[in-house]
């Protein structure tokens, strides 16, 4: 199985808890599956970008923007942790609902990255917590993706353009052209609420929460995908409770 990097924000801990249970509960085989930590990514001189915050809100100085999460950027390092093949990263607000394996079927060696091509509504102006949102190409395309970490056009990102490129270049993958980006499926990153088709929770594979969910204080959905959610986290939470070891 290729590594999964998961995105780190202290800030939704359980809701990453939440996202990897849910692989390591669906799997066929065992899983490598790693967080992504700003601050270690700092240590090993990986990242280097500075970060503020302005109104209680993290904010970007390099791109005159609002980060939504400690991994806003950091998710783009993973083509320097130093592993070749193929690496999987998502948002820590997913959850797994088949067999991550069965992303191997779907793996083309012939692409730099892989990725649910989205196409942003301009309907859109919210996302989690109450935070805005911003457009640019290839919107929602980074928080889901198959990395060719062997790949020639993926050479062209440097650590350089890692630490001062704008989050929008970064996040439009503006270093690969259109054909070195290959599809993947809807249902491997399906944006709950979001996305311009709608899906049956039994045909989504992976459905990404990109609009918040109930872990957030005073969230008032009551929708069959938060009942997911809740479900997977009271089930996490039994485990725990009874000293039962659960893979990390």
């Amino acid at each position: 199985m290729i590594p999964i990097y998961i995105g780190y924000d202290p800030r939704e801990a359980r809701v990453l808890d939440v996202a990897r249970w849910s692989a390591f509960r669906r799997t066929s085989t065992p899983l490598e599956i790693q967080p992504l930590v700003l601050r270690d990514l700092e240590a090993q001189g990986i990242m280097k970008r500075p970060m503020e915050i302005r109104d209680g809100r993290l904010w970007c100085p390099i791109s005159e923007a609002p980060m939504a999460t400690e991994f806003a950027i950091s998710r783009f390092a993973v083509p320097f942790m130093g592993q070749s093949g193929w690496a999987m990263f998502c948002d820590c607000d997913v959850l797994f609902l088949k067999d991550p394996v069965k992303l191997l079927d779907l793996v083309d060696p012939s692409y730099a990255i892989m990725a649910v091509k989205h196409r942003q509504r301009e309907s859109e102006a919210v996302k989690m917590d109450g935070q805005t949102q911003t457009f640019y190409r290839r919107k929602n395309w980074s928080s889901v993706v198959l990395w060719n970490l062997d790949h020639p056009a993926n050479k062209r990102l440097t650590k350089e353009m890692l630490n001062t490129w704008p989050g929008r270049d970064l996040h439009a993958f503006k270093w690969l052209e259109d054909d070195e980006i290959g599809e993947l499926p809807l249902e491997w990153n399906y944006l709950v609420g979001a996305s311009a088709s709608e899906l049956d929770p039994a045909d989504v594979s992976l459905a990404h929460y990109t609009l918040g969910g109930p872990w957030f204080a005073g969230w008032s959905g009551a929708t069959q995908w938060d009942e997911l959610w809740r479900r997977e986290e009271s089930i996490l939470r039994a485990f725990e409770e009874n000293a039962v070891q659960i893979p990390v």
